[in-house]
């Protein structure tokens, strides 16, 4: 029953994060969207928005763990979980690490940077803190919206 329960709450949340990813995308952005979760209520959201900034560092969740550590005050996110639509790139896995993030949960797969299992696994080192990282969450609908994304930038 907890496993159900689970489930259903990581794919109504990873709905949050795509929600976050559609603003991005609407800006002109990459797609990428995340959401910070403690006590099963949402404390932060992000989306990407390296050209609106003009920066490397705003990706989505670096933009949601700011918000996150704002919110609480720390910048240990102890007890909370990550919702990203995208497997996380090698920078945003080591924040991911650093903050103390307890739980990741992504989408899709990033082939070209991903961080978990596509190209290493970051959270796989022996690190003091460690990761819980569940992947395929709303797989399909999270890459349809990436290619959809990059098509339409090819056409």
């Amino acid at each position: 029953m907890t496993s159900s329960i689970n489930k259903d709450q990581d794919q109504r949340l990873m709905k949050a994060a795509l929600l976050e990813a559609r603003k991005a995308g609407a800006k002109g952005e990459v797609p990428i969207g995340a959401v910070i979760v403690k006590d099963g209520k949402i404390i932060a959201r992000g989306h990407n928005e390296r050209e609106q900034k003009q920066s490397v560092l705003a990706h989505a969740e670096l933009v949601a763990i700011k918000k996150a550590e704002k919110k609480l005050g720390t910048w240990r996110l102890e007890d909370c979980t990550l919702y990203v639509t995208i497997e996380p790139c090698p920078m945003c896995a080591g924040a991911i690490i650093q903050s103390r993030i307890a739980r990741v949960v992504y989408g899709a797969k990033e082939p070209k940077f991903g961080a978990h299992t596509s190209i290493i696994n970051v959270f796989d080192q022996a690190f003091n803190h460690q990761v819980e990282v569940k992947a395929g969450v709303c797989e399909q609908e999270t890459s349809k919206l990436m290619k959809s994304f990059f098509r339409a930038l090819r056409d």
